[in-house]
Parts: C-alpha cells; sequence; structure tokens
C-alpha cells in the first residue's frame, strides 16, 4: 500500500498530543506554524495546557533522534517531519491567519507528492470545508472507527422457550447454553416467550455463574423513585450492586440517568452506610456564550454550574417528604460530610477511597480527563459516569471520541463494570416530544 502524508492541524494535538503516533507506517508532517501555536498554551493551567507541555516533550525526544526538518523515524516505520514554507492562496485567503498559512503548505506538499495522497487532518470544520475547495482532502480525527450508533448498548433480547423461562422465574437463574448466545460480563438481558410477546423476564448475565440472574428490584425504590421502563430497572441493579465498581449510563435527556444514579447513591451511602459519603461531580462548560466572571467566593461561583446537581437531590428530598417517610434534611447531609458536590476542576492528585462517585455530563470529558478520573478511586469506591453523547459541549471532543463513549468501549468485557443505554424519556411528554422533534 502506497504510503500518504497526514498533516496535522494545531487542534488534533491540543485534543491527543500522542495523536502522531496513530497513523501506522504513513507519514506525518506538522507545520511550524502549528508548533508555534501550540507554544501560546504552554503556560496554561487547563488540559490545553497540558497537552501543549506533553507535545512539547515528546517533540524533544524525537528531536535527539535526528533533525526534524528532514524527517525522524517513527515506531509504526512512519516518518515525522516539521515542514515550513508553503505555495501562494487566493486573495480571499489572507497569508496572516494561521489557518490559511496551514493550507498553504498542504497546498505546497501536494505538488511535491503528486504520486502520494496527502491528507490534512483537523477538527476545525470550516477549516476542512476551505481545504475541499482548494482541492486538499481534509478529514477529521476520530481515534476511533466506530460509528455512535454502534456503542454497545449493554442490553440483548433474547428469544427462549417457555420451559426455560418458566426455569429462570423457579430458580432466578438459567445457565448460559440454555441462551444459545455469548454475553458480556454484567450485560443485561430481556428473556421473551416467542410463544407469547407478554411472557417475558430482565435477568443480568453474572460471569462468575455462568449464567443470567434475576436482577435486583427494589421494594420501597430508591428515595421514593421506581423504574419506570426495563432501561431504568437495569440501571438500578447496576447502581445498587456493591460488586460492580464501575457503572456507566448513556442516554439522551430526560431518560432519568442522573436522578437515578443520584438516589441510588443516597440508598447506598445514607440509608445502608456502605460509603463513607456520596460526591457528586461535573465538569465545568457552558451550553452557549459565556457570561464571564462571576462574582463572591468559590462556592458562590461554581452554584450555577452545579444547579443541575442541586435540582435533582431537591427533588429527592421533595418525594421523600411527600411520601412522609423519614429523610434527613439536604443542609444536614452536607454538613455532616454524607454530601458532596462538587466541579472535577482540582481532582487531580487526589484519591477518593469508601465513597459513591458520579460524574455527570462526562461526555464532555476527553479519554484522558476520563483516565485521570477513573484512577482517582481509592479502595471501595464506585465510580457511576451519566451523559448524553450527542449534547457535546467540550469543542474539542464529538459523539464517538468523547471520553465516556471511549470509556464505554475499553470497559464492556470488564467483569467490575456494567453500562446501560437509556432511550426512553420519562421526564416529560412535553420533553421527550423535544428530544425527537427538535
Amino acid at each position: 500500500m502506497l504510503r500518504k502524508v497526514f498533516i496535522l492541524d494545531t487542534n488534533i494535538l491540543l485534543f491527543d498530543p500522542h495523536s502522531f503516533f496513530q497513523f501506522g507506517n504513513h507519514d506525518v508532517v506538522i507545520p511550524m506554524v502549528v508548533v508555534e501555536e501550540i507554544d501560546r498554551f504552554k503556560r496554561d493551567v487547563s488540559e490545553n495546557g497540558r497537552h501543549a507541555r506533553l507535545f512539547s516533550r515528546l517533540m524533544d525526544g524525537l528531536r535527539k533522534q535526528g533533525e526534524l526538518a528532514r524527517g525522524v523515524a517513527l515506531p509504526q516505520g512512519g516518518v515525522l517531519t516539521i515542514a515550513l514554507g508553503g505555495d501562494d492562496l487566493p486573495v480571499e485567503l489572507p497569508m496572516d491567519a494561521v489557518d490559511n498559512r496551514i493550507l498553504s503548505l498542504a497546498l505546497k506538499l501536494q505538488k511535491e507528492n503528486v504520486d502520494r495522497k496527502v491528507v490534512f487532518v483537523t477538527k476545525d470544520i470550516n477549516l476542512r470545508i476551505k481545504a475541499d475547495v482548494l482541492g486538499i482532502l481534509a478529514e477529521d480525527y476520530q481515534g476511533t472507527d466506530r460509528e455512535p450508533e454502534a456503542l454497545y448498548s449493554g442490553i440483548k433480547t433474547i428469544e427462549v422457550q417457555t420451559q426455560a423461562l418458566e426455569a429462570f422465574y423457579q430458580h432466578k437463574k438459567l445457565g448460559l447454553e440454555a441462551l444459545g448466545v455469548a454475553l458480556k460480563p454484567n450485560q443485561y438481558v430481556i428473556l421473551k416467550d416467542p410463544s407469547c410477546s407478554q411472557h417475558t423476564a430482565m435477568a443480568r448475565y453474572s460471569q462468575a455463574l455462568e449464567a443470567v440472574v434475576s436482577i435486583f428490584k427494589p421494594v420501597e425504590g430508591l428515595w421514593g423513585i421506581f423504574p419506570k421502563n426495563a432501561e431504568q430497572a437495569f440501571a438500578m441493579d447496576a447502581l445498587l450492586n456493591d460488586d460492580i465498581k464501575l457503572v456507566s449510563l448513556v442516554g439522551k435527556a430526560g431518560t432519568g440517568k442522573t436522578l437515578l444514579a443520584i438516589a441510588a447513591g443516597l440508598v447506598k451511602t445514607v440509608d445502608a452506610g456502605f460509603y463513607r459519603r456520596l460526591l457528586v461531580s461535573r465538569p465545568v462548560f457552558p451550553l452557549g456564550k459565556d457570561i464571564g466572571f462571576l462574582p463572591g467566593n468559590i462556592e458562590e461561583k461554581l452554584n450555577p454550574w452545579m444547579q443541575p446537581i442541586y435540582d435533582n437531590i431537591d427533588f429527592l428530598f421533595a418525594v421523600m417528604q411527600k411520601g412522609k417517610k423519614r429523610f434527613h434534611g439536604c443542609q444536614e447531609l452536607f454538613q455532616q460530610g454524607l454530601l458532596q458536590v462538587e466541579p472535577l476542576t482540582y481532582i487531580r492528585g487526589r484519591s477518593i477511597p469508601q465513597q459513591y462517585f458520579i460524574v455527570d455530563e462526562s461526555q464532555n470529558l476527553t479519554p484522558h480527563e476520563i483516565k485521570t478520573i477513573v484512577t482517582r478511586a481509592g479502595d471501595g469506591t464506585k465510580i457511576v459516569l451519566t451523559g448524553d453523547s450527542c449534547q457535546i459541549d467540550n469543542p474539542y471532543v464529538d459523539s464517538v471520541n468523547n471520553g465516556l463513549v471511549y470509556l464505554v468501549d475499553r470497559f464492556q468485557d470488564e467483569s467490575i463494570a456494567a453500562h446501560v443505554t437509556l432511550t426512553r424519556g420519562e421526564r416529560s411528554v412535553l420533553s421527550e416530544l423535544a428530544s425527537h422533534l427538535l
């Protein structure tokens, strides 16, 4: 196969500093203007700043192997080059713009490699459009070849004979040989009788028992919350199972991801005392234009960002109060240290033992940030990640390469992890209609 030439944009390297290692035996070109642009981020305390510094260290290590301007061999057989110059562009594209200078270099490389395919890789959609107009092949950097709809759902429907289904009802489990299919650890199953559509059962595959077992259904619900569909019932089982240390819930707005996670966390922390604290967190990303500086102390500044979490907590306490059941006041739980709500900003370097740790809106995290969070888990900690991979506010990730999707893909075969995709909106009729129509 003829080796291609891949030209990388700044946003690719800020998203994944190791990206130039991901092109196999093809050649990779980084424009000098990209190196200059990355240099402006090196003092930032954000994830971009960390990635900019890491990229510089990687380049410095390669520099010791040879001259970057002439090309340095990469482990997979390709060659990395940092290139200068470029061809003239039409007057509509002034050369004082960094993006246009990258395009000019791409045109130059096209002329120098007439027998090879030159590909410009960028996450900037408008830049890909401009490249196309100039006759430059442009692609996005996915980091994976998976499509969003191919994401592991965590749920499978299986048809079984009436006798097998009756045996499951009687013994609360059914051997894998009776199903005739392979299942992943903690995969949820809907057993259906083909002779009677109403004859069904819900189960979870136990790798240790090599059988599907009946899921746990709390008689009193979770703080007054009861599952409204099979997906929510599966989510409850995963959230309450102490042997499952990592749970991921993916679904559109209104499917109950965050509410179920917080309710389960309150049950396991406040009622059962199995965990020392319920810690709820989320990344700080605005919807729309940022309103800028917020006055007050750190708690007052963060309150608008954490309000969606408080809304769910307030709803749960209202349900408990309406049911006239014994409940703790929200502020009482905060004062006792049983409940803590905070942003993810300062999580690096922490160790979080014996806690029920919920990360909301985790689709806005990069794969590296997800790794940073999960590796904070100390002994006895359970981590729950919720999010909608179609609602992305982080400009450096999308529905395919965000950290939540990355985690689901990597942990689907692990016995201490479970995943459930929720598709049915239960917030309100209006919410569900808006989800489909808008």
